[in-house]
């Protein structure tokens, strides 16, 4: 779902070229917004990952808080999941805002419906293409909630980042990706600490239960997304936008009957309309929508300062990064206001998958980048020892000058 934003100056034409540097003042100007560049990047960067994580741990830690007063996590999910209408509005308003276009919301919407085929959307494309996604979002969300339930917020997001691993797995196997040792291991890696978390209270009671659930969670959220790599991975920002507000109409319009059906079978108690916490309810919807569309509304909310220096806003990697920083975050709030007692097997089993979560983040081409790297190193390392070979040659040539004496060389 994240999306690599590219906004480079020049594309409308209203952007000048950078000048060569051919005097000191051009040279001034032109190493003063290299800096600002480099400067406004890093500093967008640790913005995206700080939102993230902020997001990650703000949402778990609200559940957690709604659930003391309101246990009906299926009604949860499918409230928040009702939210995802927003997002073809948010992006319609922050692609005219940027770039003055004169489209109105039913010509762009029309033309982003390209997505379901170039006859635009029918009610056969709608459903086919979009239950199979709106099933996968409520499962993931509705069994993260249920997890919640059984475990700390600290182990729930520390398994969920397993779905990275279920995500490779998927698309080594699907997509026929490229194969990486590396991954592997961090694969056996993630599962390891699956196994280790479920060990903790010996694979019996509530906290086996939660651990499936996470696991669970997990499993469908890395299905989504490769799913969505396979079906829609050529969309373009506003057709993904108008996918998850077209999946936002479908969960209203037919996973609406699910919680009441859960309502009047007592599976999940709602009480009055007054007595429900309207405030947590809003408060992680908008927390949980944040996540998904925080690259869209981080680029509408800075375009305008970024814009001018060329910087790639957001990274699919500063998302993961936020995502796995969820994970201290959470146990220092669970530490510090719950008081919660880590034992060493559960510190152990989180050490373990967040570890095998950073090997995931590596890059295809690491273990090349790596040995370009050394070879470099080593070239230089020679090219200096021979530069020393040279100059110890030469003043053994002045001083045998000096003193007199020739050196003739052997044939």
């Amino acid at each position: 779902l994240s999306s690599l934003l590219l906004f480079s100056p020049g594309e409308d034409g209203s952007e000048s070229r950078p000048e060569t540097p051919g005097s000191g003042t051009s040279i001034e100007s032109w190493s003063y917004n290299t800096c600002a560049s480099t400067a406004l990047k890093v500093l967008g960067g640790l913005l995206m990952v700080l939102c993230v994580s902020s997001s990650w741990v703000g949402t778990t830690q609200v559940v957690k808080l709604t659930f003391q007063s309101f246990s009906c996590p299926f009604f949860i999910s499918w409230f928040s999941s009702n939210w995802n209408i927003l997002f073809f509005p948010i992006y319609y308003s922050g692609h005219v805002f940027t770039t003055g276009e004169k489209q109105t919301p039913i010509q762009k919407f029309r033309e982003c419906s390209k997505l379901f085929g170039e006859d635009g959307m029918s009610l056969k494309l709608f459903v086919k293409r979009t239950a199979p996604f709106s099933i996968l979002w409520t499962l993931t969300n509705y069994l993260y909630l249920l997890a919640l339930k059984k475990l700390t917020a600290t182990d729930v997001s520390a398994l969920y980042c397993c779905h990275k691993a279920f995500v490779f797995l998927l698309s080594w196997i699907i997509l026929k990706d490229r194969f990486m040792g590396v991954r592997i291991v961090a694969a056996i890696m993630a599962i390891t600490g699956i196994v280790m978390m479920a060990y903790a209270d010996g694979f019996h009671g509530d906290s086996f239960v939660g651990v499936a659930l996470a696991v669970g969670s997990a499993s469908t959220s890395a299905l989504y997304k490769v799913l969505f790599k396979m079906f829609l991975g050529s969309a373009n920002l506003g057709e993904v936008a108008h996918f998850l507000s077209t999946m936002g109409f479908f969960n209203l319009i037919f996973i609406s009957c699910v919680p009441l059906i859960l309502y009047f079978t007592r599976v999940e108690h709602l009480g009055s309309l007054s007595s429900l916490p309207w405030g947590y309810l809003f408060g992680l919807a908008g927390l949980w929508l944040d996540l998904f569309y925080l690259t869209l509304s981080m680029c509408f909310l800075v375009f305008n300062i970024l814009v001018h220096v060329g910087v790639v806003l957001t990274y699919p990697i500063l998302i993961s990064i936020g995502t796995l920083l969820s994970v201290p975050g959470n146990a220092a709030v669970d530490v510090l206001k719950h008081e919660v007692i880590f034992s060493v097997v559960r510190l152990a089993a989180t050490c373990i998958i967040c570890l095998g979560f950073l090997l995931l983040l590596l890059p295809e081409e690491w273990d090349s980048v790596i040995l370009r790297f050394l070879a470099n190193i080593a070239d230089k390392k020679s090219e200096e020892h021979g530069e020393e070979l040279t100059e110890s040659s030469g003043q053994t040539r002045s001083r045998s000058q000096a003193n007199g004496t020739v050196s003739i060389p052997l044939a």
